[in-house]
């Protein structure tokens, strides 16, 4: 397979998706949806062969228990990757949109007009839910992509592969090569390399794989290296919902990226011994004051903290944490607003789990991944996050020369 090859013909791809239409690009993904459907059965016989060879991988200590977590495609998680390529089609095209338009003058006019990026190279591992949710966005928002899935779920993603492919190769006016499957580990070194074709790079797994694409590769990275999210119990909170969030947050997904990890509690809230069994009660495993407050559990593990007050939380949260996901639990508003506005995360959450960091779950459809950036897309990143703009001015033969003598002034006016 020569991958240089596949990113070129992204690349071509991509331009001659600049100007499809929304009607065109929810056709495809109507497509998409309907032979995933019909080739559900085919695509969990692939699953299980992935599972039976993941198992032997877990025996001998090769993955972990939540990678092989992640690896399962069950009917419910079948029913909400369909579910969430039909919500795509529902969305707003995020292309051409106008942000803003500003006369420069008379018969000068600039708008700022949303666009696609390009060619996205989407690296990840497990998961294989993972290609119908980004290759539906991609679509959707106009650009091509190149996706490198983990040797665990490599039968998996190709069962979902050939159907998304065979579906745009049945849909009228789409370009072909739009979405693309690579296989080797040689493929991500070479992929990396291809900053003429790539415009932009998305990791999705374990904190070693995004370091080590953030460390090899010129083209732009966006996401995150690591889910440390925290809870903080503040001393006014509701202790009853407060066990029940805190539950929810580890033990309802343990190895998903926005779990909670640390849970902070004032040394006056109330309760705290039934905090404890709450979570050991639910499986959970509590390590008091660990050595590394930045290690990421993945498991029905927490590390667990008394601090003075949230502006202890705050310090803590912002020194230790990965800028994911952190929650504060309260009735205190003047200590809610702190939080919320010292907090430096893509989420900051009040009285909620911070499972609800997904965005499916904020409405985007689907998310390629989660963005601790603070450039261009942050939090989970859905269809305006594969967006970029561009500047359409549009004038009636005009010439910087009047302007660079003083003999014309602009108005920059927004209309």
């Amino acid at each position: 397979m020569d991958i240089q090859k596949i990113a070129k013909a992204a690349k071509e791809a991509s331009l001659g998706l600049l100007g499809a239409g929304e009607e065109i690009k929810n056709k495809a993904l109507k497509n998409v949806h309907d032979e995933i459907e019909a080739k559900k059965e085919e695509i969990f016989e692939a699953n299980k062969k992935d599972l039976k060879e993941a198992k032997e991988l877990l025996d001998k200590g090769e993955i972990n228990s939540s990678t092989y977590s992640r690896l399962k495609l069950d009917e419910n998680k079948m029913r909400d990757m369909l579910k969430g390529i039909l919500d795509v089609i529902s969305l707003e095209d995020p292309v051409n949109k106008v942000f803003w338009t500003k006369e420069l003058d008379e018969g000068l006019i600039l708008k700022k007009i949303s666009c696609p990026i390009g060619v996205i190279g989407v690296i990840f591992e497990a998961r294989p839910d993972v290609i119908s949710q980004i290759a539906s966005l991609a679509i959707k928002s106009g650009n091509a992509v190149i996706l490198k899935g983990g040797k665990e779920s490599q039968n998996t993603n190709k069962a979902i592969f050939d159907a998304i492919k065979k579906a745009l190769e049945n849909t009228p006016q789409f370009p072909q090569n739009a979405v693309n499957l690579v296989f080797s580990r040689d493929d991500i070194k070479t992929l990396l390399e291809l900053d003429e074709y790539v415009d932009l790079i998305i990791p999705r797994g374990s904190n070693k794989l995004v370091k080590y694409i953030q460390n090899n590769t010129k083209i732009p990275v966006l996401g995150h290296a690591s889910g440390i999210c925290h809870i903080f119990a503040d001393e006014s909170a509701k202790t009853e919902l407060v066990n029940k969030v805190c539950v929810d947050a580890k033990v309802q997904y343990p190895s998903a990226c926005n779990a909670v990890e640390t849970i902070l509690v004032h040394k006056n809230y109330p309760a705290i011994d039934e905090l404890k069994k709450a979570l050991c009660d639910a499986g959970v495993k509590i390590v008091e004051n660990p050595e590394n407050f930045s290690h990421e559990w993945g498991e029905k593990i927490v590390s667990f903290k008394i601090v003075d007050n949230v502006d202890e939380a705050i310090a803590h949260i912002n020194k230790y944490g990965s800028g994911h996901t952190d929650s504060i639990l309260s009735e205190n508003a003047q200590n809610v607003k702190k939080f919320m506005d010292y907090v430096d995360s893509a989420g900051v959450y009040h009285n909620a789990s911070t499972r609800f960091s997904d965005g499916f779950r904020y409405g985007f459809g689907a998310e390629v991944g989660i963005s601790t950036n603070k450039t261009h897309a942050r939090g989970p990143v859905g269809l305006d996050g594969l967006t970029i703009y561009k500047y359409k001015l549009f004038g009636s033969y005009n010439t910087v020369e009047p302007y660079a003598k003083g003999e014309k002034t602009f108005t920059h006016k927004f209309i």
